[in-house]
């Protein structure tokens, strides 16, 4: 395979407005040994490569009507033209008409006034590359047919058919799946040997018609019920009439893909158990912090009942400012409740909806909200940043908390013992792309090189008495929502941990 061919059997299409510079290409490629056709505008040009697919055309790039460049677009969205190589001829010479055209599709450009021997030369080069191109291509077909060929000799049943659709050929494997030699088969009707117990009459109707089937799951059994397998099975009609059946049994395949989709399942949900006990442990930790908030609002509950109840016990009532009692009660409740509800919805488990529409902004406010709690207690400053008008996307709220909130107190951890002035732990939402996501910012001590290198990693962790589990069930939960998560330092010293998740 050496590129050379004869190459009066190639044509060259010259395309250009000027009749003399078609006359100047003509000359100076009319000895090359090409046959060569001319267009005098992109109409044209397109009209006889449509019906002639030459080998290669020179196409001009300024032209009335369709120029260079929209021809060779059209012709590069065609498939049936769009293997024939383009060289621009153009008298542009900025960088951004070269860029256009090889974005185009174009292989190379000649610059006018041009050089009758660069014009052989780039000619004849960009044919030979596209002759080894057409001849590369053809051979791997042919070694692909090959492989294939041979493959199915020796991992599928294949049976041959005649035209009356009895056996005339078996190989070894297809004696197996009968349950009886070829000796016995040889001149016998395929109904007599095989039994289809599905797509009956599909498969009958495809042998009877001798039409190409193929179908992807099928069961069968030999006659009289010796043997039974689940195939896939592949026919094809052959030129005498004949048919060449190739069943491939993926019976086996089929059981591990039941049981890899069992421990799949039971994976997933060992997950989910061991997210929730994490959700469990953190509220856990946070339990103190949790009693502090509600005490709060309870002991105002209390003392404004009292006042209540004294304003109850005296003769005249003044009912303003009992009404005015009972609404501080009410508010005061209220943020109890709300504490509480805030930590009942991050530790309970996911709903049976599973991923739902999510406005990450309110998922974050709820997480910033519950995570106020641990800022009290560490004397840590949160922040939220908010992106408005960020799309939604398709996901689990009590994970999205989880991995949330999980990130914030680890910030928080970071930034215990951080100098006064340092500021506190910044959250932010982003769109970036296909993803919408957050980032939470601390003014830590940062992470050092070996711990970036294993930070997802189960059971490492920085933390003293700490599993190191919870970043890896972060990042599984995120992988299993197609989305990312990530570290990467703060330029103002210490950590930025992102989260981000698939628009929906």
């Amino acid at each position: 395979m050496d590129g050379r061919a004869n190459t009066s059997q190639e044509q060259v299409l010259l395309v250009d407005d000027n009749p003399t510079n078609l006359q100047v290409l003509y000359k100076t490629l009319e000895n090359s040994g090409y046959t060569l056709l001319a267009a005098r505008d992109g109409e044209q040009a397109l009209s006889i490569a449509a019906k002639t697919i030459p080998s290669l055309i020179l196409l001009d790039i300024m032209m009335p009507g369709i120029d260079g460049f929209e021809v060779c677009k059209r012709l590069k969205a065609d498939p049936a033209t769009a293997s024939i190589p383009v060289i621009f001829l153009s008298a542009l010479t900025d960088t951004d008409a070269k860029v256009q055209g090889f974005e185009l599709g174009a292989i190379d450009f000649v610059s006018k006034p041009f050089q009758g021997e660069e014009v052989r030369a780039r000619v004849n080069t960009q044919l030979r590359i596209h002759r080894l191109e057409m001849e590369l291509a053809r051979r791997n077909a042919e070694l692909e047919d090959e492989n294939r060929q041979i493959l199915n000799a020796v991992t599928e049943s294949i049976i041959g058919l005649d035209d009356k659709q009895r056996v005339s050929s078996l190989n070894p494997q297809a004696e197996r799946l009968l349950g009886r030699p070829l000796s016995q088969c040889i001149g016998k009707p395929l109904s007599e040997l095989l039994e289809f117990t599905e797509s009956r009459e599909r498969v009958s109707s495809a042998l009877a018609e001798r039409r190409a089937i193929a179908v992807e799951q099928l069961d069968v059994r030999s006659l009289p019920g010796k043997v039974g397998a689940t195939v896939a099975m592949y026919g094809s009609p052959l030129e005498d009439g004949g048919m060449v059946l190739v069943l491939r049994d993926i019976s086996e395949w089929l059981a591990s893909q039941r049981a890899l989709s069992a421990a799949q399942d039971e994976l997933h949900n060992q997950r989910q158990h061991l997210a929730h006990m994490e959700r469990l442990s953190t509220g856990g930790e946070m339990a103190a912090g949790i009693a502090h908030e509600v005490n709060q609002p309870l002991t105002a509950v209390s003392n404004y009942a009292r006042v209540a109840q004294r304003f109850l016990d005296n003769s005249e009532i003044d009912r303003k400012k009992l009404a005015e009692v009972l609404e501080k009660i009410v508010i005061q409740a209220q943020r109890a409740s709300d504490v509480i509800q805030r930590l009942r919805s991050y530790i309970r488990k996911p709903t049976a909806e599973g991923r739902v529409p999510l406005d990450i902004n309110t998922v974050m406010q709820e997480v910033v909200m519950l995570a106020e709690v641990d800022s009290r207690i560490n004397g840590v400053d949160i922040s939220f940043d908010p992106m408005p008008d960020l799309p939604a996307t398709r996901a689990d709220d009590v994970q999205v908390q989880q991995i949330a909130l999980n990130l914030i107190r680890n910030a928080m951890e970071a930034m215990r013992d951080a100098p006064e002035g340092f500021g506190g732990v910044q959250v932010r939402t982003y769109k970036e792309n296909d993803f919408v996501g957050f980032e939470v910012l601390d003014r830590g001590c940062g992470l050092s090189p070996e711990m970036e290198e294993q930070l997802f990693s189960p059971f490492v962790t920085t933390k003293e008495g700490g599993m190191g589990v919870g970043l890896s069930i972060c990042q599984s939960i995120v992988q299993a929502h197609g989305g990312s998560i990530g570290y990467r330092a703060n330029p103002d010293g210490g950590a930025i941990f992102y989260c981000q998740f698939p628009i929906q």
